[in-house]
This record gives C-alpha cells, sequence and structure tokens, in this order.
C-alpha cells in the first residue's frame, strides 16, 4: 500500500510503528517508502523524538535538536556534551547513556529501566557496566549531575547547577 502511495506523489513522512523487528522487515518497509521505522517495545519519549525529527526533515530542518538539563547541553549531530561552552568528550555509551538521563530528569530510572533501554546483549545487562559508565559521567560532569537513590535506581539533575 505504502508503495502504491509514494507512486502516486505522497510525500508525508511515515513512520511504522510495528511488533516486527527482523531486518528484513525493516528492509522491506524502508525500501516501500517508509522514513522511519519503529519496533515495539518503545519508549513514549523516543516515538516522540523520530515523530520530530521526520516533521523537521520534511520542512528542510535536518539538524539535529540540542538537549538541555542540568548545566548540559548535548549536541545530538555532533555527538558530544557541553558546560559553560567547554567540549566534554564521551564515549558513545556514556552518550547514550547521559542522552537517556537528560530526556528523563528529575526521574527516577532503575538500573533494570536503563539497562533495558540502552544495551542489547544479556551480558551488559547482568554485570556492571551501567554502574561503570555512571561512575565516568559522573567524574566528567561532577558528582551532582547523577544521584543514585538506594534501592531505587539513579536520578539525574536533582542536585546539578
Amino acid at each position: 500500500m505504502l508503495t502504491q502511495w509514494r507512486a502516486g506523489g505522497l510525500s508525508t513522512p511515515v513512520l511504522i510503528l510495528t511488533a516486527r523487528d527482523s531486518w528484513a522487515e525493516r528492509i522491506e518497509g524502508l525500501k516501500a517508502g517508509a522514513d522511519d521505522y519503529l519496533t515495539k517495545p518503545f519508549h513514549p519519549q523516543e516515538l516522540h523524538l523520530r515523530v520530530q525529527a521526520l516533521l523537521r526533515r520534511s520542512h528542510g530542518h535536518a539538524n539535529q535538536p540540542t538537549l538541555k538539563a542540568a548545566g548540559l547541553h548535548l549536541d545530538e549531530g555532533r555527538q558530544c556534551v557541553t558546560r559553560d561552552g567547554a567540549d566534554i568528550q564521551l564515549t558513545a555509551a556514556e552518550f547514550r547513556l547521559l542522552r537517556y538521563f537528560m530526556l528523563h530528569p528529575e526521574q527516577i530510572l532503575s538500573k533494570s529501566h536503563l539497562a533495558e533501554h540502552l544495551y542489547d546483549g544479556e551480558t551488559e545487562r547482568d554485570s556492571n557496566v551501567l554502574e561503570v559508565h555512571v561512575n565516568h559521567l559522573r567524574r566528567k560532569l561532577g558528582r551532582s549531575v547523577i544521584e543514585t537513590r538506594r534501592g531505587q535506581g539513579y536520578l539525574f539533575g536533582g542536585q546539578a547547577r
């Protein structure tokens, strides 16, 4: 159906939401003319940001947004974070974790919740990799940016400047 719509000149952005997540099905959907493909389960914030990105691109504004929280500016396009105009270098995993924290400021996020949304491999979920990344972020951004809530998880931006 989408192929026919595209052949008929429909230029409306299309985001496929589905439970089907094999790479072949994603390729099929994108070849048919979809602009993006999101599989279940997904976080509502991710859906919101993908729709925003589709609308930006459809209006010729392909630049990535900058997330701002706790005195930090996360530049999606350059994959870096700045504070007071100074770049702070992050690894890819640290960047993903910080991005997720910045999308959920002032919310307590459990370790299992963070691992579920950040890591694909079971080995990373069951190890202390998440704690290591949190400690690296604290060292780079300041200890007060990510607060540990015993028995609950982590809180981003609680005491940050």
